[in-house]
């Protein structure tokens, strides 16, 4: 069954852009409640924390100087099927491969800077937003 939560980041690449406010609206448009939010930066050890999946593949240290190199705002978002629908809302990991009007087509300039990052399951989406969240923020 799916569940009613989900997990994002809007990435250093969308914030130095000045796209906040326009990622939330459509996140908002999309029918998603936030539940927790916060404007952080990450360190470079807590970004390869948060990425320690991908510790052996080539891109790893490029992820985590991108994700260290300014502010992101994380976020819990809820609505049913969160997962799955928000991760129609923001759209193929390339830009050039997003539907039209989704938050990658409109704000990523490429697969490295794609603007957002969504969880991909419902287990990582409570592992990821208790990595940035403690429990209380989230309720």
């Amino acid at each position: 069954m799916a569940g009613n939560r989900t997990f994002t980041m809007i990435k250093p690449d969308a914030v130095r852009n000045g796209h906040i406010g326009a990622i939330l609206n459509k996140i908002c448009e999309g029918g998603f409640r936030i539940v927790a939010m916060k404007y952080t930066k990450l360190t470079a050890e807590k970004a390869g924390a948060f990425y320690a999946v991908h510790k052996e593949r080539p891109f790893y240290q490029e992820l985590v100087d991108f994700m260290s190199s300014g502010p992101i705002v994380a976020a819990v978002l809820e609505k049913d099927n969160a997962v799955e629908d928000f991760r129609k809302l923001i759209g193929a990991t390339n830009p050039a491969e997003a539907e039209a009007g989704t938050i990658r087509a409109l704000y990523a300039t490429s697969i490295g800077e794609n603007a957002v990052h969504g969880a991909d399951s419902d287990e990582n989406a409570l592992i990821e937003g208790s990595f940035h969240f403690s429990q209380t923020e989230m309720f």
